[in-house]
């Protein structure tokens, strides 16, 4: 089949690269311009949420007339409440913005005879070094950005007036927006970082710009395609902020992966075909060679891409709207990463013919010479990685205690893994918006949003009893008494505010809202809050992670099982990629939630890791383990079948895998890390942790740790039971082409 697709795209190339074109013309014009109505970040929503009291709780709420619009917030620091400048500033701001016809109410403290009257408190710091103002829009304005801008834009004019002082504007809305916009610039950060660098590797690995742009020009039309593709689902499903990220990154490093291995082999087979004795014409040579790259490596894509596909599926297990987005999306970009590999790239071979084995000028310089007979793709049969083997293979259990040691020591941290939804900790700190809400949270206890609030279908005089007993709840520092907000249907929602001691996202908090949900007033109630919210997806994550692993899993074993016709390789491969997941969850707590490598990496520490990275380094770091896997194992399958001993097989397997292997790896850790330089602290937690995942992967479990183990197992690596040795031989995957080496 690939052949026939090889041959296919071999005869009308540049159809296949013109239609490639144009999709990405539209894909990015749709994603980015808006060209079939609204682009894709402004689609976009915030938040993992996840079905449960919290969302049933604020489905409720938002069934209720809306009796307020959004608010703003200007917090003015660093004053005196005596201060003639501040009362000048505060009352004309406060007299313009009354008059507006967009504006419901405006509330401050120097509105009041005295700014110590119980109204005024919550608008004044307890240093008394700074004020508030809150203005509150109507509801239901048909252009209301517009003016929550110009409503933003008068009260930042106050801080102008009060000399010395500073101002912090902003609210809920644009927090959002600032977390959306922040996105988009780390992204286009992090892809102008990384691309150049990846360029750069690959024209060493290559020795040659032509046969280096081909991953690149793969990895470009793969994002277009993928940012077309979550357009799509941004009309099916709830779309949060990091799934473009996300998608983003997984896009562009399978299509590095698959384009570097493509065209690795292509050179490969036109310099057997060069060597060999019965020398095709010069115009079938790249024919023969395209046709048995298809048949070999482009078998090995396309089972990787299943491979992977089927960790990201594992996502879609999950209730939480973010990973079933992921989920969704992931799988469709890795269908994408696999398309190009599999057309477009062959079509750019095609056009390109035997030039791609042409020396470049990077063969003229004798450093650079050197580091491309190091690390070329087409190397000789016997090179540094084959030695490597060999030196493992005469040490194999000190090779294994040693590299498995380490991985457990660095997997300790995750004991002590704490998991948190940061909101606006997720913007650096010297972000207007996070320094206003971190200002509000310290300063203005009364102007912070309630810990929890607990919704009730009883009358407020129904839920005093209620609010009676929360109020004698460990940890509780105030309940309001019940606020009846209207009807929802046939409930009548009243609403008690609680707060409490510590942070939304503390365990005391955590422990609260459990308590709260275990009271049983003899009517319905529902729990709202950031809290309550990581509480549901928490308890998620708990209920359906034994499932999703248990699909990843059992499908990786019978394609690795269906590829080698081995039982114990399976099982060895999914034991190797815990341990080396559980490193890059280990180090990813140490750096993030341990607060270590602030300076360097130019963050502060949340106190924990955010909800949704573990199960996303899981699946995805499964996903690019399990790709490097089937790299490594189908190249050492191969030499099995033409006859070679278990040694010399793997040994030859990782000299002519590993050098992709290794290339590819420091191509998306560059990617990774690319992201590293944005500002949003989930960014940076992903580029960390799928950095370190694809090295320890890359270098301690595939050039040391599998070499080991296949060297102590030896023929019982190939071992299975009879009757699977009879399915494997009618349905297993056999890779590879007949021919010299």
């Amino acid at each position: 089949m690939l052949g026939t697709l090889g041959r296919a795209v071999d005869r009308h190339p540049w159809v296949v690269i013109l239609l490639w074109v144009a999709g990405i013309v539209v894909a990015s014009a749709a994603a980015f311009g808006g060209l079939f109505g609204q682009p894709l970040f402004d689609r976009l929503v915030s938040g993992p949420g996840v079905p449960g009291q919290t969302a049933e709780g604020i489905a409720l709420l938002d069934q209720l007339p809306q009796d307020t619009g959004d608010t703003v917030t200007l917090l003015l620091d660093r004053v005196s409440i005596t201060s003639p400048e501040l009362k000048r500033a505060f009352g004309q701001a406060r007299t313009e913005l009354q008059a507006r016809d967009d504006v419901l109410t405006v509330k401050d403290p120097l509105a009041a005879r005295s700014v110590y009257e119980p109204g005024s408190l919550p608008f004044l710091a307890g240093d008394q070094r700074a004020v508030a103002m809150v203005v509150t829009l109507k509801p239901g304005l048909p252009d209301e950005p517009q003016a929550m801008g110009q409503v933003t834009d008068r009260l930042q004019q106050v801080a102008g007036q009060v000399p010395g002082s500073r101002a912090y504007v902003g609210g809920e809305t644009q927090i959002f927006d600032e977390v959306t916009e922040q996105v988009e610039t780390d992204l286009r950060k992090g892809e102008g970082v990384a691309l150049p660098i990846s360029l750069g590797i690959m024209i060493i690995v290559f020795g040659g710009f032509l046969a280096a742009l081909m991953p690149v020009l793969g990895a470009i039309a793969a994002i277009a395609g993928g940012m077309g593709i979550l357009l799509g689902f941004s009309y099916l499903l709830v779309l949060d902020s990091s799934v473009v990220n996300v998608v983003t990154v997984m896009g562009l490093g399978l299509c590095i992966d698959y384009g570097l291995l493509l065209v690795s082999r292509y050179r490969e087979e036109l310099g057997r075909l060069h060597a060999g004795p019965s020398r095709p014409r010069s115009g079938e040579r790249h024919r023969h060679a395209l046709d048995a790259t298809m048949r070999s490596a482009g078998r090995t894509i396309l089972f990787s891409g299943i491979t992977v596909a089927i960790s990201l599926a594992g996502l879609m297990v999950f209730q939480a709207h973010f990973l079933r987005a992921i989920g969704a999306a992931g799988v469709s970009v890795v269908a994408v990463a696999v398309l190009v590999a599999l057309t477009l790239v062959p079509a750019l071979l095609s056009v390109t013919g035997e030039r791609m084995i042409r020396r470049g000028l990077i063969h003229h310089v004798p450093v650079l010479r050197g580091v491309v007979t190091a690390l070329g793709d087409v190397s000789r049969e016997h090179g540094a990685f084959f030695r490597l083997a060999r030196l493992v293979q005469r040490f194999p259990i000190i090779a294994a205690l040693i590299v498995l040691s380490g991985l457990v020591v660095a997997s300790l941290p995750v004991l002590r893994l704490e998991l948190i939804a940061s909101g606006s900790a997720l913007l650096p700190r010297q972000n207007e918006q996070r320094a206003l809400f971190d200002n509000l949270a310290a300063r203005f206890p009364g102007l912070a949003p309630p810990t929890v609030q607990v919704l009730a279908d009883a009358t407020p005089a129904q839920a005093k009893p209620f609010a009676a007993q929360l109020k004698r709840l460990p940890a509780v520092l105030f309940v309001s008494d019940p606020q009846y907000r209207g009807d929802a249907g046939p409930i009548k929602v009243t609403v008690i505010d609680v707060r409490m001691a510590g942070s939304a996202q503390s365990p005391i908090a955590r422990q609260v809202v459990r308590d709260i949900r275990a009271v049983h007033p003899g009517f319905p109630t529902w729990t709202v809050g950031e809290t309550s919210g990581l509480i549901d997806f928490l308890d998620d994550l708990k209920q359906r992670s034994a499932l999703a692993f248990a699909i990843i899993i059992l499908t990786t074993f019978v394609l690795l099982f269906l590829m080698t016709g081995s039982v114990l390789i399976p099982l060895k491969a999914l034991l190797m990629n815990v341990v080396s997941l559980g490193a890059s969850l280990g180090v990813l707590v140490w750096v993030f939630q341990d607060g270590n490598l602030e300076g360097l990496l130019k963050f502060s520490s949340a106190g924990g890791i955010e909800t949704f990275i573990p199960p996303l380094v899981l699946a995805f770091g499964f996903g690019l383990a399990m790709d490097y896997e089937v790299f490594l194992l189908s190249r050492v399958a191969e030499y099995r079948r033409k006859g070679y001993p278990n040694n010399t097989a793997v040994a030859l397997g990782l000299q002519r895998s590993g050098r992709i292997i290794t290339s590819a790896a420091l191509i998306i850790v560059v990617v990774f890390s690319g992201f590293v330089t944005g500002q949003l602290l989930v960014i940076k937690e992903t580029g960390v942790a799928l950095a370190v995942a694809v090295a320890v992967d890359a270098t301690l479990v595939r050039m040391l740790l599998v070499p080991a183990t296949m060297t102590l197992l030896g023929e019982w690596n190939w071992w299975a039971p009879p009757l699977l040795r009879r399915l494997h031989d009618r349905y297993g995957v056999q890779e590879g082409v007949q021919g010299q080496d």
